[in-house]
């Protein structure tokens, strides 16, 4: 029994990338366009029925309260699409390149990548997951900016294994991206040691950090990229991407985010904090339907204590 469950364990993971290569395979085949069609209509009629839905309108009735819920509705369908569309252009990523129409990307604010580059700079760039945030790195690559980023590995090997593989081809032989975690913090420390600039989502949720206001709430936060730019004096640039439509996107490049840094580390880091999340709250506000708003960025909210 010993040597058995380990051998289904093996041909089970095996039949699953056989599977997904196969899908991908069908993706690449009917080019980007159908497969972001295809991948935003079926993710929008199957999330609408996902739990997931329930946390997003939560969160949208406590973060914009004075929406309707026809438009809180309509907000999580465009959210469940663009998830979706992300999914099936994956495959896709590598072939992603600048153009003025059709699949591929734009940029807004390349001279502040520009000026980057003729001062020989290394920055911190932060985002988050808006629009394709798969294609920061990509275009970054694409553009000659050796930014490494982090990624969450995933608990099935097939899929973990695909991924990495698109991801890769699409970033280069100059592309990193570091496992989050131990071992990931120190190669992305020695990569900034070595002149390299990092890239970090800096939305997600959080058990520890800082609480920061984020959409009239605190968030935990992630000081990383405050500390990190204070250690090394380095710029932070906030980019993301605006879907244009089915595999078409701009990348928004904004100039180097004003904090204030009074050389008191710990005011420094939080005023850095709050500014990045000022700058996410900007972008939601803007496209709400293009942040991911299913997952739980806030802490749970007190019980309510029994009237007596």
């Amino acid at each position: 029994m010993a040597l058995i469950v380990p051998a289904l364990r093996r041909l089970s993971h095996y039949m699953q990338s056989a599977a997904l290569w196969s899908v991908i395979g069908i993706l690449r085949g009917v080019g980007p366009e159908r497969a972001s069609n295809a991948g935003g209509w079926l993710m929008r009629r199957v999330g609408m029925k996902l739990p997931a839905t329930r946390v997003a309108d939560q969160n949208l009735q406590r973060a914009l309260p004075e929406l309707a819920a026809d438009a809180r509705q309509q907000i999580i369908r465009d959210v469940w699409t663009n998830l979706g569309r992300n999914v099936t252009e994956l495959p896709h990523l590598a072939s992603f390149t600048q153009s003025e129409i059709g699949p591929g990307w734009e940029i807004e604010g390349e001279e502040h990548i520009a000026a980057l580059q003729a001062q020989g700079r290394q920055a911190l760039f932060f985002s988050g997951h808006l629009g394709n945030w798969e294609l920061i790195l990509p275009i970054a690559a694409s553009l000659g900016v050796p930014v490494a980023g982090f990624y969450r590995a995933s608990s099935n090997p097939a899929v973990e294994g695909a991924t990495q593989k698109m991801r890769q081809k699409a970033l280069g032989s100059t592309g990193t991206m570091f496992p989050k975690g131990p071992k990931g913090a120190r190669q992305a420390l020695t990569h900034l040691q070595n002149g390299g600039s990092l890239g970090f989502l800096v939305d997600q949720k959080m058990n520890d950090g800082l609480a920061i206001p984020f959409l009239g709430r605190d968030a935990m936060t992630a000081p990383a990229v405050a500390q990190l730019a204070l250690r090394f004096n380095l710029p932070i640039i906030p980019v993301y991407i605006v879907r244009l439509g089915a595999g078409r996107f701009r990348m928004v490049c904004e100039a180097p985010l004003q904090a204030e840094r009074t050389g008191d580390r710990h005011a420094d880091i939080r005023s850095i904090c709050v500014a990045m999340n000022e700058t996410l709250e900007r972008w939601v506000r803007e496209r709400p339907g293009a942040w991911l708003w299913l997952h739980r960025r806030w802490p749970k909210e007190p019980a309510a204590l029994p009237v007596i």
